[in-house]
C-alpha cells in the first residue's frame, strides 16, 4: 500500500476517533444526549446548563470540544445560541461502527444492534 493511499483510509479512523474522543466525558455524553431527546429544534445553552447543572464556562467548553469535531450545530437566535444534534455526522459515526464489526468481519450480528435500538 503506499503512503498517499494509507493516508486516506487512516484519515476517516482519526477523524473517527477524536469524535469518540470528543463524546468520552460523562458530560458531553449527556450533552449529546439531550440534544437527541430535543432533535431537531435543539436546545439553548440555557436549557441545556438548566438540565445538567453545569457551570457556564465548563459547558462552553465542553460544547465548543462537541462543535469542533462537527458533532454539534450552532445558530445564533437574538442574543441566544441554540445546539442541535449534527445527526448527519452521528449517522456517518454509526456507519462506520457498523460496517467495521457487522459486515466487514460479522463479529456482531446485525439484528442484535437494530434490538438494542428498540
Amino acid at each position: 500500500m503506499s503512503i498517499a493511499s494509507a493516508k486516506r483510509t487512516t484519515y476517516p479512523v482519526a477523524k473517527y476517533a477524536d469524535m469518540f474522543s470528543a463524546m468520552g466525558t460523562e458530560a458531553r455524553l449527556r450533552i449529546m444526549q439531550l440534544l437527541l431527546k430535543a432533535h431537531p429544534e435543539g436546545l439553548v445553552v440555557g436549557e441545556i446548563q438548566e438540565e445538567l447543572e453545569i457551570p457556564n464556562s465548563t459547558l462552553s467548553h465542553h460544547l465548543d470540544k462537541l462543535k469542533n469535531e462537527d458533532l454539534v450545530n450552532v445558530r445564533r437566535e437574538s442574543t441566544f445560541l441554540r445546539y442541535t444534534a449534527n445527526t448527519e455526522a452521528l449517522q456517518e459515526l454509526l456507519q462506520f461502527l457498523y460496517a467495521e464489526c457487522c459486515t466487514r468481519n460479522r463479529a456482531l450480528k446485525p439484528q442484535a444492534i437494530v434490538q438494542i435500538c428498540k
